[in-house]
C-alpha cells in the first residue's frame, strides 16, 4: 500500500496502485508524482514523458529510496521515502475532478454528494468509514462474546404504530395491499423471546419516514438486541459492554462504569432528556425566590435560571436575539441580568424586584462578575425545555472537544402527555413494563396522575446525542390488559394492531427486555463529526434527496399499473 512503505524498505523495488493526487515537475525530464490510496500517499519519481494528471489511476513498480537530505516531509508518514527508477502503467484516465481533493476546501455537501464516488476518495471519507466499520465489528464481538446470537428479521412488514411513519412498498401480486419497511424489528425481536431465542442481536437497518437533520437519516443502522429472563441491570452490562468494546475499537481507550440519572433529574437540571454532561451551566430552580414576587412575569408555575460565565460582554443586539429564539422555541420570553463588578444585576427588570429576590437570583445562581444570568418563568415542563435548549445554544463544545461522556437515562415516564381526548400518551410504546414501584399507582391513577407512573424504560445519551433506548416489556396480560385500558385500547383494535404478538403471548412469554442504539451516531462522534452523514456511505440530503441517483423518482405507467396504483395529479 502507498501509505505503508517507510526507511525499513529501502532498496526494496516495490508495486504501488493508487490514485494521482499531485503532479509537480521536476525538470524537462523528471516529474515528483503523490500517489494516492486509502492507506496514504507516496512519492513517485516517475520520467516526465508520461502523461500523468489529476486522479489517473495508475500502477507504479520501482525502488525505494531514501529522500535527499533536506527534502523530507515531516507531515507524510512516508516522508522519508520516495519510490525512483519506475515504470507506469496507466490503467485509467480521468476527467478533473468536479472539487478539489484536498480537505482544506469547502465543497458544497450537494455537490459531494452527485460525485460522492469522487468524495470517499477522501481522506476524511475513508477514516470515517473505517471508523464505522470498527464499530460493527467490535460490536458484533462484544454481542457474541455474552452469548447473544444474530438473527436477521424480515424487511417486508405489516404496517405498524411506532411512533413515526412508515415507508410502504406495493405489492404487485396483491393490488391495493402494501407493505412496510421497518422502523424497528421491535416486534419480531419480541417473537424471538417467545421462540426461546434468549439472546438475540442484530445490526439492523431501519427506516422512518420522518424529517431529516444532522443525527437523522430515512433509512438508519443499530444495534438491536433483546434477552430473555434478564433485568434493567443485565440489559445495562450487555449494552455497556457493547458501547465500550466499540469505543475503545476506535480510540484504544476503554470508558470506565457510565454513570446514571433520572429523566425527572435529567429535566431538572439540564433541561433534556439527553443531556450533554461535557460542561455545566446547570439549570436552577428559582420559584421559591419568587413565591411572594409583585412581579407579573415570575408569578408562573416555575421559575428557573442559568448562569453563563462571561456572558456580561454579550452585546444588547446579542440579547434581543437570544429573546427571539426562545420565543421561536415557543417561549413567552427571555429575562437577562448582567452582573456587574460589584455584583449588582444591570437588568430592564430589574426595578420590578425586591431587593431579596434580586439577593436571592445571585445567591441560587453563584453569581460572578462578568457573568449574564437568565431567566425563564412558565409551566414547569417548558420552562426546562426552553431553558435546556439556551443551555445547548450558549455552552456546547464541539464534537471534538470535552471527551466520551456516556449517560443512563433511567425512570421515564410511562407517558408523556394527556391528549386532548383525555388519553394519556405513551412515551415509549404500549408494551413498557410500568415501574415496579408504580403498579398500584397505575392500578388508581386517573388522569394527569397517571403522568407521574414511571416506567422501566430506559436511553443511552452520549454528548447529548440520543444514541437509543430500550426498556423491559410486558409480559403480563392483566398488565397488558391495564395498560390497554388506559390508552382507550378495545380488545377488538388491540388484536388488529398487535394480534400477531399478543397471540404469541398466550403460549408461553418469558420475561424480557431490550435496547436498540444508532450506529450512525456512535460511529459519527467517535470520528468526530457533527453530522452522521460523513459516516454514511451513500446519504440522503437534509431534503431527502439523493443527488446521485436523483431519488426519489417517478415510475413509468407500465409498473404503476402491473402494482394498481394511480398517481393523482400535483395540486396546483
Amino acid at each position: 500500500m502507498c501509505g505503508d512503505l517507510r526507511s525499513a524498505d529501502v532498496g526494496s523495488t516495490v508495486t504501488v496502485c493508487g490514485w494521482v493526487d499531485s503532479r509537480r515537475e521536476h525538470s524537462q525530464h523528471l516529474a515528483f508524482i503523490d500517489l494516492r490510496d486509502r492507506s496514504g500517499v507516496v512519492q513517485v519519481i516517475v520520467d516526465g514523458n508520461h502523461d500523468l494528471r489529476s486522479e489517473y489511476v495508475a500502477k507504479v513498480t520501482g525502488t525505494v529510496a531514501e529522500r535527499i537530505e533536506g527534502t523530507a516531509n515531516a507531515n507524510l508518514a512516508t516522508g522519508d521515502i520516495e519510490i525512483r527508477d519506475c515504470e507506469v502503467e496507466i490503467l485509467s484516465e480521468a476527467e478533473p475532478p468536479p472539487f478539489p481533493m484536498d480537505e482544506r476546501t469547502d465543497v458544497d455537501e450537494t455537490i459531494r454528494l452527485r460525485h460522492r464516488y469522487v468524495d470517499l476518495r477522501k481522506s476524511r471519507m475513508q477514516k470515517n468509514l473505517r471508523t464505522r466499520a470498527k464499530v460493527n465489528s467490535a460490536i458484533r464481538t462484544a454481542m457474541e462474546e455474552q452469548g447473544f446470537v444474530e438473527i436477521e428479521t424480515p424487511m417486508l412488514i405489516a404496517s405498524t404504530p411506532e411512533g413515526a411513519r412508515d415507508f410502504v412498498v406495493p405489492s404487485r401480486q396483491k393490488p391495493g395491499n402494501f407493505y412496510a419497511l421497518p422502523q424497528s424489528p421491535q416486534i419480531f425481536k419480541q417473537l424471538c423471546m417467545v421462540g426461546g431465542i434468549d439472546r438475540y442481536y442484530q445490526i439492523a437497518r431501519c427506516m422512518r419516514d420522518e424529517d431529516l437533520r444532522a443525527d437523522r437519516q430515512f433509512e438508519f443502522m443499530q444495534l438491536d438486541a433483546e434477552a430473555s429472563f434478564v433485568t434493567q441491570e443485565d440489559v445495562f452490562e450487555f449494552i455497556s459492554h457493547a458501547i465500550r468494546g466499540a469505543t475503545e475499537a476506535v480510540t484504544g481507550e476503554r470508558p470506565g462504569d457510565i454513570p446514571r440519572i433520572t429523566w425527572d433529574d435529567a429535566m431538572e437540571r439540564y433541561g433534556s432528556d439527553k443531556p450533554d454532561t461535557r460542561f455545566g451551566m446547570e439549570l436552577e430552580n428559582l420559584t421559591e425566590v419568587f413565591a411572594s414576587t409583585e412581579f407579573n412575569a415570575f408569578k408562573a408555575e416555575r421559575v428557573m435560571g442559568i448562569r453563563v460565565p462571561g456572558g456580561a460582554e454579550f452585546s444588547r443586539s446579542k440579547l434581543d436575539d437570544l429573546t427571539d429564539m426562545v420565543k421561536r422555541w415557543g417561549g413567552k420570553g427571555l429575562v437577562w441580568m448582567k452582573v456587574e463588578d460589584d455584583l449588582t444585576l444591570n437588568s430592564p427588570v430589574a426595578k420590578f424586584c425586591s431587593d431579596d429576590e434580586l439577593a436571592g437570583i445571585k445567591e441560587k445562581l453563584g453569581a460572578e462578575a462578568g457573568d449574564v444570568l437568565f431567566l425563564v418563568a412558565d409551566r414547569k415542563r417548558r420552562t426546562q425545555h426552553l431553558l435546556g435548549l439556551l443551555r445547548v445554544e450558549l455552552g456546547r463544545p464541539p464534537v471534538t472537544e470535552g471527551g466520551l461522556n456516556y449517560l443512563w437515562v433511567v425512570d421515564f415516564p410511562l407517558f408523556e402527555d394527556i391528549s386532548d381526548d383525555g388519553k394519556p400518551v405513551p412515551a415509549h410504546h404500549p408494551f413498557t413494563m410500568p415501574h415496579a414501584d408504580d403498579i398500584e399507582l397505575l392500578e388508581s391513577a386517573e388522569g394527569e396522575e397517571l403522568l407521574d407512573v414511571r416506567s422501566q424504560a430506559y436511553d443511552l445519551v452520549l454528548n447529548g446525542w440520543e444514541l437509543g433506548s430500550g426498556s423491559v416489556r410486558i409480559h403480563r396480560s392483566d398488565v397488558q390488559s391495564r395498560i390497554f385500558e388506559i390508552l382507550g385500547i378495545g380488545e377488538e383494535e388491540a388484536q388488529l394492531k398487535f394480534g400477531f404478538l399478543l397471540d404469541a403471548f398466550k403460549y408461553g412469554a418469558p420475561p424480557h427486555a431490550g435496547f436498540a442504539f444508532g450506529i450512525d451516531r456512535v460511529a459519527a462522534i467517535l470520528a468526530g463529526e457533527e453530522n452522521i452523514r460523513e459516516v454514511i456511505a451513500f446519504p440522503k440530503t437534509q431534503s431527502g434527496a439523493d443527488p446521485l441517483t436523483k431519488a426519489p423518482t417517478a415510475i413509468d405507467d407500465t409498473q404503476l399499473e402491473e402494482l394498481g396504483l394511480r398517481v393523482l395529479p400535483q395540486a396546483e
